[in-house]
């Protein structure tokens, strides 16, 4: 596998080399909006096939330009960057999600894109909360990703177990609660909940917390919410969920391991996000579950933490930008963005598009969609634009996490350890920043 990861490094290296590209500070140029431009598809392999779709369809319609596609796999796609914004050869446009937005953007090599969106036919037709996540992820209020997609987070729940025990559905949090407790029966193996407790288990804890404390903000000045008194009294009742109303194998349990055992159990209810509808599909059939948005406060307020946001960005060492902007434009156009979203199951950025008919046939999806584009959601932006956010929330807290779950630490000291080393990352990257 690391042979073939090398060689296919090796050949986009070889293939992106020579498109004129400087470094990351070069300021490119606007061009001629004809000719060449090279394209990264930081996903390759996986979006590769929709990828050459919505090219084809763009040279068609601009026969004057052609696109180089180059596919990348996601996992060498932060370090590919890095080495050609140091050694030259970036493309003209690329795919960058939020997860690496900070990074590419603070070495100078991503072209602001605020003054192009307001003169562009996009304007007003793309999620405002998804552009806010898109901003926040950059480290500020300058745009440098156009948002093609999100995910968000969904709560499954049987619909037939539900029925059974005359179970309302769980839209709000006191209703999540009362059905973990009535599903619950231990002895027959029976749980109301499945949580996240092994890889990737603390952004679904902070979405739980600010979820039902309804806190709208990550930070307060230069300190983090994160370990406000409201936070920790919902974390104390969401963990407490753990071994009561839970299966105790969830200390360990990574998404994949859950979905399985949400599919093949009796369990009441799963958190996850729009990615595993197809498993439930095929493990329970359609009338068998159902997929919501996370549960809103009984007054019907929702607030959720930001999810990843996938987009596309445009490098200032860019000879050819005109042309380069033109094929953004077109990407994230309302036919499509929706396109593309319907083969990578994810909400489409486009406004128009969150409306097509395929939405409306998903119900999770258009739910996330209705509640990623409403004017009532309220978004808690995570802090992606610290360095040291990847490490803090994995390395660092996971285990902590699992320590939490097994009353070997307390809510308030898990919160106050992981306050702590946000507040310090956020002093350095202030510093940083000047």
């Amino acid at each position: 596998m690391a042979v073939a990861l090398g060689s296919v490094l090796a050949l986009t290296a070889t293939a992106c080399g020579d498109d004129g590209s400087g470094t990351g500070g070069s300021k490119g140029a606007e061009g001629s909006g004809k000719g060449e431009i090279t394209f990264w598809d930081t996903n390759g392999g996986v979006r590769t096939d929709i990828w050459k779709q919505i090219i084809a369809d763009f040279e068609k319609k601009y026969p004057d330009i052609k696109v180089d596609y180059v596919g990348i796999p996601a996992a060498g796609a932060q370090s590919k960057y890095d080495t050609a914004i140091q050694g030259g050869g970036l493309p003209d446009v690329g795919g960058v999600g939020t997860a690496m937005l900070a990074e590419i953007a603070a070495q100078g090599a991503l072209e602001p894109l605020d003054g192009r969106l307001a003169k562009s036919p996009l304007n007003g037709h793309l999620s405002q909360n998804l552009l806010q996540v898109s901003k926040a992820a950059g480290g500020g209020d300058t745009l440098y990703q156009i948002p093609t997609s999100a995910n968000n987070g969904t709560l499954w729940y049987r619909t037939d177990l539900f029925k059974k025990a005359g179970l309302d559905a769980p839209t709000t949090w006191s209703k999540f609660y009362e059905a973990a407790d009535k599903l619950t029966d231990r002895g027959k193996n029976a749980f109301g909940f499945t949580i996240r407790g092994g890889e990737g288990s603390i952004a679904p804890a902070l979405d739980a917390v600010y979820g039902q404390t309804g806190i709208t903000s990550f930070w307060n000045g230069d300190k983090t919410t994160v370990n406000d008194p409201k936070n920790v009294a919902a974390l104390e009742k969401y963990v407490a969920l753990y071994k009561k109303d839970t299966p105790s194998a969830d200390v360990n349990n990574d998404f994949t391991k859950m979905v399985a055992q949400w599919d093949s159990g009796t369990i009441g209810m799963l958190s996850h996000n729009l990615g595993s509808y197809q498993d439930h599909l095929k493990a329970l059939g359609k009338d068998k579950f159902r997929g919501i948005p996370n549960p809103t406060l009984d007054d019907g307020t929702r607030v959720q933490v930001s999810n990843p946001v996938d987009g596309l960005g445009l490098f200032k060492a860019s000879k050819n930008k005109a042309a380069a902007w033109k094929f953004i434009e077109f990407a994230v156009s309302h036919e499509e963005n929706s396109k593309f979203n319907e083969s990578a199951g994810q909400v489409p950025a486009n406004t128009d598009a969150a409306q097509d008919a395929w939405i409306q046939r998903s119900e999770p999806t258009k739910l996330a969609a209705e509640a990623l584009n409403g004017g009532s959601t309220k978004i808690v932006q995570l802090p992606y634009y610290l360095p040291d956010w990847n490490t803090i929330s994995k390395a660092d807290n996971e285990p902590n996490f699992q320590k939490l779950l097994l009353g070997k630490t307390t809510a308030k000291q898990f919160l106050d350890t992981l306050a702590d080393q946000l507040n310090k990352a956020q002093a350095e990257w202030k510093q940083q920043k000047g």
